[in-house]
């Protein structure tokens, strides 16, 4: 925490754990500014200062860095919250908005098809992988190799092992599996579309789909 006054005057700068943190913030006077870097649990920590009284912004975290008195080398929790506290009070930095809870609800949803497609891109190129090893190569799109699969497992006449295809055969369920994900994932963000006011104005100005529209909001 390094905290200073209407002056610049350096008040407090030490260590403090994330309990007593609440606690001191709780001392500060209504409206004081309390600033943070943009990063995991920023959001989350900005709500519960604004239930408080208290001024809370988000900066972003590459902009900080310029205002760490020694650059890179003095790099540690003590500087940057020198840095953040110092970069607060430029008023060009503009802080990031802080998103509602419902928000990052919904940002949670994107992120988790983003990583469902991410491990299925994954698993269809590891399983093209193995097939050619086997000298078994299949049309580069991902429909013809799930359709084609099934038939290359129950044939006896290419050189696939019986463990080998039993793997593949799960590999072919867990592909499923992550295809559902998926679609449970694109049904809640649609629905977020189709319920959202921002998100349904951001669709008609922009000529963009749910997700991108949802994604906007």
């Amino acid at each position: 925490v390094h905290g200073v006054d209407g002056l610049g005057k350096v008040q407090v700068a030490r260590a403090m754990p994330p309990s007593r943190f609440f606690e001191w913030c709780r001392s500060l006077p209504p409206g004081c500014m309390v600033a943070m870097e943009s990063c995991s649990g920023a959001h989350h920590v900005s709500r519960r200062l604004a239930l408080l009284g208290l001024d809370a912004r988000v900066l972003p975290a590459q902009h900080v860095g310029a205002y760490r008195v020694a650059g890179k080398r003095s790099k540690n929790d003590a500087t940057d919250a020198a840095a953040i506290c110092e970069a607060a009070s430029r008023p060009h930095l503009h802080p990031v908005p802080i998103k509602t809870a419902a928000q990052q609800g919904m940002l949670a949803i994107h992120r988790l098809r983003e990583g469902y497609k991410e491990e299925r891109t994954a698993l269809i190129n590891r399983i093209r992988g193995l097939m050619a090893e086997f000298g078994l190569v299949f049309p580069q799109s991902p429909d013809a190799l799930h359709a084609m699969l099934p038939e290359a497992l129950e044939d006896a006449s290419n050189e696939l092992p019986g463990d080998l295809r039993l793997a593949l055969d799960r590999n072919l369920k867990h592909w499923g599996q992550l295809d559902a994900e998926m679609a449970w994932c694109e049904q809640r963000i649609a629905q977020h579309a189709r319920t959202d006011a921002r998100a349904k104005k951001a669709a008609e100005l922009m000529g963009i789909g749910p997700i991108t529209a949802s994604a906007v909001v």
